[in-house]
């Protein structure tokens, strides 16, 4: 790995799917990013309310407590500290248009898993200021 003036960025993947949260995780980790990955949703809240992460990966489909529930949760407007975290939805679920736009309007991305392989999502988390 190259040395950075930068720190290493970090990424929490929320998502309860073994297989691809693994994909995730190992392309991540060879991108220079360092990952934690939780499948449970409460868990998910409770990690990802440390604001220690600067990317948040977020299944809509996870247990004990959605995606759609924990980005509410996390965009709350009356948080304090508000969480600095880009926050960016991974689901395969179909939206109808009216719940996806309003997803999309407290994330900072929306991604159909079955549309990006795991150095498309590097590449795109790369862009991400």
């Amino acid at each position: 790995m190259q040395e950075t003036n930068q720190p290493t960025r970090k990424v929490l993947c929320i998502e309860d799917e073994h297989f691809i949260s693994e994909l995730y995780a190992r392309a991540l980790s060879k991108g220079g990013y360092e990952v934690t990955v939780i499948a449970d949703g409460s868990q998910a809240l409770t990690e990802a309310e440390t604001n220690a992460y600067d990317i948040i990966l977020l299944d809509l489909m996870v247990p004990n407590l959605t995606g759609i529930e924990i980005l509410r949760k996390l965009r709350d407007p009356a948080r304090v500290p508000p969480i600095k975290a880009k926050i960016l939805i991974i689901t395969n679920l179909e939206q109808r248009e009216d719940v996806r736009a309003d997803i999309e309007k407290q994330a900072d991305g929306y991604l159909v898993k079955a549309e990006l392989t795991p150095h498309e999502l590097v590449t795109f988390i790369d862009n991400i200021k």
